[in-house]
């Protein structure tokens, strides 16, 4: 058996180490050697498969989430004749497509003017399912404005012009021969400017339509007071026609067929200034806004509650029958934006609670003193526009001398 000394045990020992050292460089410098390379846990096939399908959801997410915006292609006719085509975004709400159709007018004074929609056949409806093709609009006026002359622009009267000439010449606004004769020469002298023999000739107005029943007599006379308008310009020939055509009874009238407690067919009239009652074109009763206390509808029955007047005691309630729940409702939204717009400082508020009870209609937009005040602060310089021509009788005038009645649109804002 041998054994070592603890001298040499200890001279041994150093060297050990050195050695030591020297195999653990070489392992750490040799990439190949087996045993310092780090192993890799095999991941699991559940935890494979949902990742792969963490990051297939991540590359479709944004495909999905992307929605396809569909676009419509709206057609509106506007005043002068001419036909406006825009698309808006099929679910847009009604607004935006009248605020396109004013900033292409240039038209700041919008609140007096609204649009209506007309299906493909014409129809008064106002939404029907699976429409084809472009959307059918008209711009017109909405609200008629008591004084025109309040009227900051030229090109908002000159709209209210055209709007007014066509209540005219299609019967709405019914005239006498003398306010035919001086609204006539007032658009003639609009349009051509003044009396030229040589430029315009003897016979000069005989296309021009200014009266649903023109005669020669009529053109003749429109011819002499358009000779006397000389150095009148077109502004302020629509000025004097505007100062007329307010005047008139029916002015801004918006008329609706229905029937007394009685049966008999009248027609309703909803105005600046309140409901007016006709029968055989004949007024025969009128309710100013102040005096009418609350207006409903039920089914085809329209009602309006009656302040006591100055010898009564209690209150009144006047039914309507109208032809149908649709009409009723449409004269009641009627009667609701004429009073709001004409009689309130500021529309009011619709009501918030969840169980209400009957419609939360309210008129939304700028009432008539609002518009004034926003009218008043227009800084813009006068627009320039051009004004187009009337409508003109066609080559069948003297053959037919009827004309189709048009069915009126039904506004929708």
């Amino acid at each position: 058996m041998t054994t070592e000394s603890g001298a040499d045990s200890e001279a041994k020992q150093p060297q050990a180490k050195k050695e030591a050292e020297k195999e653990k460089t070489k392992a750490a410098g040799d990439p190949a050697s087996p045993q310092k390379q780090p192993e890799q846990l095999p991941q699991p096939e559940e935890d494979q498969e949902s990742h792969r399908s963490s990051t297939s959801r991540l590359s479709k997410s944004p495909l999905r989430g992307v929605k396809k915006v569909k676009m419509m292609q709206c057609k509106i006719a506007l005043l002068d004749g001419t036909d406006y085509t825009v698309n808006v975004e099929k679910r847009a709400k009604g607004h935006v497509l009248f605020d396109k159709v004013c900033d292409h007018l240039n038209l700041l004074e919008k609140d007096y003017f609204g649009i209506t929609y007309r299906d493909v056949e014409n129809q008064k409806v106002i939404w029907k399912k699976n429409v084809s093709g472009p959307w059918n609009f008209a711009f017109n006026v909405k609200f008629y404005p008591p004084d025109p002359s309040q009227l900051s622009e030229d090109i908002t009267r000159y709209y209210l012009c055209l709007q007014l000439r066509d209540d005219v010449v299609s019967g709405r606004l019914p005239c006498s021969f003398a306010t035919h004769t001086v609204l006539g020469s007032y658009t003639v002298q609009s349009e051509l400017g003044d009396y030229d023999p040589d430029e315009l000739g003897s016979d000069y107005i005989s296309e021009i339509r200014f009266a649903p029943n023109q005669t020669k007599e009529l053109e003749e006379k429109v011819m002499e007071l358009h000779k006397t308008y000389k150095g009148m310009t077109p502004a302020e020939a629509e000025i004097h026609f505007l100062e007329n055509a307010k005047k008139l009874s029916m002015y801004g009238v918006d008329l609706h067929h229905a029937k007394d407690s009685e049966g008999v067919e009248i027609m309703l009239g909803v105005c600046a200034s309140g409901l007016l009652i006709y029968r055989d074109r004949l007024r025969i009763n009128r309710f100013a806004w102040p005096k009418i206390l609350k207006i409903s509808y039920k089914r085809n029955n329209f009602y309006i509650k009656i302040r006591p007047g100055e010898f009564e005691q209690f209150e009144s309630t006047i039914g309507f029958k109208l032809p149908n729940h649709r009409a009723a409702k449409r004269l009641w939204k009627v009667c609701v934006e004429h009073h709001t717009f004409f009689r309130l400082v500021s529309p009011e508020v619709p009501p918030k609670k969840f169980l209400s009870l009957g419609s939360k209609f309210r008129y939304s937009g700028r009432t008539q003193a609002q518009t004034r005040r926003a009218s008043a602060q227009i800084a813009r310089p006068a627009p320039l526009f051009e004004r187009s021509s009337s409508k003109r009788y066609n080559m069948s005038r003297s053959l037919d001398g009827g004309e189709e009645e048009e069915e009126e649109p039904t506004p929708l804002f």
